[in-house]
C-alpha cells in the first residue's frame, strides 16, 4: 500500500461523516507524504492547520486510520514552513497519549539529531561552553510581522540589531505599546534573526515575570551569584514585559548589574514594555536611564490598509481563502489590536464549521457584533478626542489647533487628561495625537486639569460628565 492509497480510503470515510464546507477546508488542502510501517505522514499548510485538526477532527482521524492500518496506526504531521527549506515534525500517536481528546498540549514533539540544550534557561553554570535554549517561537519572524505606519520605527529598529547585534546605537532597544499589537513577536523576530545569522551567539528570550522568579529561587538557594554568572553569559538578552519589574527592588537591584555588564561588553539588550520609560512606575531611575541609553520605539494601533494585509496574511498562512467584502468588514469594525483581528478569524472559521454554515457576510456580522460584545472596550485616543470635542460642541480641528482661547485650551487639556487616565499611550504619543504637542504639554494639561477640578467646580462638572463616557 502506498501513502496515496492509505489516505485516499481514509478521505472516502472522512467526506462521509462531515459537512462540505468543513471538508474542503481542512481535508482537501492535506497532502500524503509517506507510510512507513503503521505511520502515515501528511503535510499541513501550517501550525494552525494543524492544531485545528487536532482540536476538532482528531477522533475522526483516529477512526479513519485504524479501519486502513489498524489499532497500532501513527499519524505523523509534516508542517511546511512559510519562507523555510526546512519542516518541522509533530507527531501524534493513534490511540491517543491525551488525557482527553481534546488536550493538544500533550502532544510528544520529537526532536531527531540535535541536542535540544537546556530546557530551564536558569541552571547553575560552571563553564562556559553549556548549550542553552533561546527559548524563541521559530514561528514568529519579520517575514510575517507585517509593516505599517503603526509599527515601522520598531520593526526597522529590530531589524537594525538583528543584522548587528549590539553594533548600534539601539542598545537598549525597548518596544513598548499596548497588549496585542505585537511586541512579543517582534522580540521573537529580532532573536530568530540573530540566531540564523549568529550561530555562535548565545541567545535567550525570558519574560520579566520568569526573570522575577528566577531570582527569588536563587536568593532562597543562595545562588545568587550563579543566577548572575549565568546572565552575564548571553550574548543577545530578550527580555518581555519589563514593566513587571515594578515595585519589585530587589530584582530590579540584580536586573541593574546584569544589564550594566552586559551593555559594557557590547551585548545586546532587547526590551518590551505596555509603557514609554518616561511613564513607567515603581523604577528605579538609575535602571530608567539606562533604558533610554539606546532607543524606545512604540508599536501603536494598525491603521485600515494594515489590518487588511494582517487579516490577508493570517488566512494565507493558514490556507484559507475569504471574500474581500468579509475581510473589510472584519478590518472596519475591529480596530483595537492585532491579537483581536486574528481572534475574529478564529471565531468566524470556528462558527461556519461548528453551525455547519457558509462564510459570508451575513455571518461575520454576527460574529464581529458578538466579538466586539465580548471584548473588553479600549477606550482610544480618537474616541476621547470625539466625545470631548462633541460635548464642547466643537469639531476636531478646533480642539487640536493652536488657539489659546479659554475653552478651547480647556477641552484640548481634558482631552489629553482623560488620554492618560483611560489609555496606555506614552505622554509623547498623547501630545503627538492631539495636536501633535511634546510629552510635557501633556504633563502639564494633565496636571492643570488636576488643580482646576479642586479649585472650579464647573470644570469639576466637565470631568464627572466626561468620565461616564469612558467608563
Amino acid at each position: 500500500m502506498s501513502a496515496e492509497y492509505v489516505w485516499n480510503q481514509c478521505l472516502s470515510f472522512i467526506e462521509d461523516n462531515i459537512q462540505p464546507q468543513a471538508y474542503k477546508t481542512w481535508f482537501e488542502p492535506i497532502i500524503p507524504v509517506k507510510l512507513h510501517d503503521q505511520a502515515l505522514s501528511i503535510q499541513v499548510p501550517s501550525k494552525f492547520f494543524y492544531e485545528w485538526l487536532e482540536e476538532h477532527y482528531v477522533k475522526l482521524l483516529r477512526v479513519a486510520l485504524r479501519k486502513e492500518l489498524g489499532e497500532n496506526a501513527k499519524l505523523v504531521y509534516v508542517i511546511k514552513m512559510e519562507n523555510a527549506d526546512k519542516s518541522t515534525s509533530f507527531t501524534e500517536q493513534i490511540p491517543s497519549k491525551h488525557k482527553s481528546l481534546f488536550a493538544p498540549q500533550e502532544i510528544d514533539v520529537p526532536i531527531t539529531g540535535k541536542d535540544p540544550g537546556l530546557k530551564n534557561p536558569f541552571v547553575i553554570p560552571g563553564i562556559r561552553n553549556i548549550k542553552i535554549d533561546a527559548q524563541l517561537n521559530a514561528s514568529y519572524t519579520f517575514e510575517n510581522f507585517l509593516e505599517g505606519e503603526s509599527n515601522r520605527l520598531a520593526r526597522s529598529a529590530g531589524q537594525a540589531v538583528a543584522n548587528k547585534p549590539g553594533g548600534t546605537s539601539f542598545n537598549p532597544l525597548l518596544i513598548f505599546g499596548n497588549v496585542g499589537l505585537g511586541k512579543t513577536h517582534l522580540l521573537h523576530a529580532i532573536g530568530v534573526d540573530i540566531k540564523e545569522k549568529n550561530a555562535d551567539k548565545t541567545i535567550l528570550y525570558i519574560s520579566a515575570e520568569k526573570f522575577t522568579q528566577q531570582y527569588v529561587e536563587s536568593v532562597k538557594n543562595n545562588t545568587r551569584n550563579d543566577f548572575i554568572h549565568f546572565y552575564q553569559l548571553i550574548d543577545v538578552l530578550l527580555i518581555d514585559d519589563v514593566q513587571f519589574l515594578a515595585g519589585k527592588s530587589g530584582t530590579q537591584d540584580v536586573f541593574f548589574h546584569i544589564f550594566n555588564h552586559l551593555h559594557q561588553n557590547g551585548k545586546q539588550v532587547v526590551l518590551t514594555s505596555d509603557k514609554a520609560p518616561v511613564d513607567m512606575q515603581d523604577i528605579e531611575q538609575r535602571l530608567l536611564s539606562r533604558f533610554k541609553w539606546g532607543l524606545s520605539a512604540e508599536l501603536s494601533t494598525p491603521d485600515y490598509q494594515t489590518r487588511v494585509a494582517i487579516l490577508k496574511n493570517k488566512l494565507y498562512l493558514d490556507g484559507m481563502e475569504m471574500p474581500e467584502e468579509i475581510i473589510d468588514y472584519i478590518a472596519q469594525n475591529i480596530k483595537s489590536n492585532i491579537r483581536e483581528l486574528e481572534g475574529a478569524i478564529i471565531s468566524l472559521i470556528a462558527q461556519a464549521s461548528f453551525n455547519k454554515k457558509e462564510i459570508n457576510l451575513e455571518l461575520a456580522q454576527h460574529v464581529v457584533d458578538k466579538f466586539v460584545k465580548n471584548t473588553k472596550k479600549e477606550v482610544s485616543i480618537e474616541y476621547i478626542q470625539k466625545m470631548v470635542a462633541d460635548y464642547f460642541e466643537m469639531d476636531l480641528v478646533t480642539l487640536q489647533s493652536k488657539t489659546r482661547k479659554r475653552h478651547i485650551v480647556q477641552a484640548r487639556q481634558l482631552a489629553m487628561f482623560f488620554a492618560k487616565r483611560y489609555t496606555k499611550a506614552s505622554l509623547a504619543s498623547i501630545g503627538s495625537q492631539i495636536g501633535k504637542r511634546d510629552h510635557a504639554t501633556v504633563l502639564h494639561a494633565c496636571r492643570t486639569v488636576e488643580n482646576l477640578a479642586d479649585t472650579d467646580k464647573q470644570f469639576k462638572k466637565y470631568i464627572e460628565d466626561l468620565s461616564k463616557k469612558f467608563s
